[in-house]
Formats: structure tokens, sequence, C-alpha cells
């Protein structure tokens, strides 16, 4: 393919990410084989910045990094309305595991340039984008507590390790929803709004979740004793925890949470905001090159 027909696509790897073993050149031969020339501009680590600040030379953009990577483009992949590419190189690669995506980066570059874009759907919630889940108790404590260094030196096991220490210090709380016309009160350690599949390196939103079902899954962990949070950890991971008799589970497009003080609010692994949280889905947001639907149980088959 020539020079002058190539797509061009602009290649923004996060030096941090984890899987620092692959070969960036492997990646870069990969994509020109398929007719896409990268360009890297030097400086800047501001993803954002960045592609609004080269979104009128590239036709797609390709990210190497985890889920806070892709996290952190969210805004300028929406303005822009420039399709992703996604080189699974973080700790967990939730949002890649709910698409379907080779975990391998030369693999996932070969799917690049195959693929079409799919398009998915985002979470809001105050004004921030995320792609997985967002929540609001146990998980957020898990996310601070959770550094930077152990997730890079332990991968998901980091996840676990952090996991026990925080268990030992949870408590329930009191939250107020309000959704579907109807308001609640109730005593949890835990709620999640998710938007894709995965999340935090092994666990499932809900078993039947997608990326573009336009719709945000809902549950809340109102258990008593700690132990039964460990009891619960087979159907978390599964999805399934919506069918315990202590777990609140429901599918809605906008909902806000309201506690009696602020507390954080984990957006795909990084504290990004405080409640009250007002959550929203945004349909169809952005475009993610990916198998098709058929290929792959993170997003819903088209009609034929």
């Amino acid at each position: 393919m020539s020079a002058a027909s190539a797509r061009r696509a602009l290649l923004l790897v996060n030096p941090n990410a984890r899987n620092g073993s692959f070969s960036l050149d492997a990646v870069r031969d990969s994509l020109r084989a398929a007719g896409i020339e990268p360009f890297e501009p030097p400086g800047d680590p501001d993803c954002t910045a960045v592609i609004k600040r080269h979104a009128k030379e590239c036709d797609l953009v390709i990210l190497g990094g985890g889920d806070g990577t892709m996290n952190s483009a969210a805004p300028a992949l929406v303005e822009t309305g420039l399709p992703l590419g996604i080189l699974p190189l973080g700790t967990a690669n939730d949002l890649a595991r709910s698409l379907g995506l080779p975990t391998d980066p030369v693999e996932a570059a070969e799917l690049i340039g195959t693929a079409r874009p799919q398009a998915v759907d985002l979470g809001w919630v105050n004004g921030r984008y995320y792609f997985n889940v967002a929540s609001i108790g146990f998980s957020a404590d898990l996310a601070g507590d959770l550094t930077a260094e152990s997730k890079k030196k332990w991968g998901t096991l980091g996840y676990a390790i952090a996991a026990l220490r925080v268990l030992r210090r949870v408590r329930p709380f009191t939250v107020y929803l309000e959704h579907d016309g109807l308001t609640e009160t109730i005593t949890t350690i835990q709620v999640s709004v998710g938007n894709g599949r995965h999340y935090g390196g092994g666990m499932t939103v809900e078993e039947t979740a997608t990326v573009d079902d336009g719709k945000l899954d809902f549950y809340s962990l109102e258990v008593t004793h700690w132990w039964r949070l460990i009891a619960l950890l087979p159907a978390l991971r599964r999805g399934t925890q919506g069918k315990a008799a202590d777990v609140r589970a429901f599918n809605t497009t906008e909902i806000v949470v309201k506690t009696k003080k602020p507390r954080p609010v984990n957006t795909d692994g990084e504290l990004s905001t405080y409640t009250p949280a007002h959550f929203k889905v945004v349909p169809k947001a952005i475009r993610i090159y990916a198998p098709e639907p058929a290929d792959r149980p993170g997003i819903i088959p088209a009609a034929s």
C-alpha cells in the first residue's frame, strides 16, 4: 500500500504500563503491514491534549496502556470522533477483555489493521466518562489503597493483597438512590454502576452486560458480615451476584447516588469524583477497533 493511501495513526504508549516486555518495533511493523502508518509525537504525556492537538493529522488513535490510559483519553475521543485502537499493556485490561481483544500487543495491532470500529457506550458521572465500572465504598477504598507501584509489581495479585487489607476495615454506610422515578434508602458496603462487563482484574458487573447495550448495570452489596463478601467472590467473578438475597441489582440509564458525607467514586480504577454522584449512560459514544459482535460476549450482535 502506498504512503499516500495509508491510514495515519496517532500512537501513544504509556511508558509506565506493566507489560513492558513487548516489542514496540514489532507493533509498528504489524501496523505498517496492514496499511497503517503510526506517528508518535514527543513530549506531552497528557493523552487528551495530544489527541486534540493532532486530531486533524490522523485517521485513528492507538493507545498502549491499561484501563486508566483509556479512561484518560475518553474526553478527546468523544470530542474528535476518532476511532480507537487498543494495545492492552496494563494490569487488568478490563476494557480489552470486555471487547474480546487479544492480550498480545502485536496480535492486538494486527486486529486494528483488519477489524472494523464498533460503536460502544460510555458511562458518565459528574461530568467524567468511564468505560468499565464506577464504585462507591469497598472498591473505592481499594482503589485508594492500591498504588501504581504495587499494580506494576504484583499485577492482578496486587488487587487481592490490597483487598485483604481493606476488608478488615470495611463498614456499612447509608446510601440514598434516585432512579426510574423511585427514591430508595439502603445500607451497603459497596454500590457499583457498570457500563462494561469486567472490572477489578477479574470481577464481572453482570453476566449478560455488554458495552453497547445502552444500559447501566447497578448492584449494591448489602452484606452484614465481612465473611459474606468472601462467600460472594465466586458470584462476583461470574457476574451472578444479583441473584443473592443480600445483593440489590437492576439496570437503568440514569441514577443519582447520595451519601450522608462525601465519599470518593472510583471510575476505571481511579478516584475521580465524590458523592453526590449523578450517573448516566452515553450510548454509542465512541468507536473502538474490536472483533465482530458475533465473535465475543461483550457486544450485542446487530440485528440482521
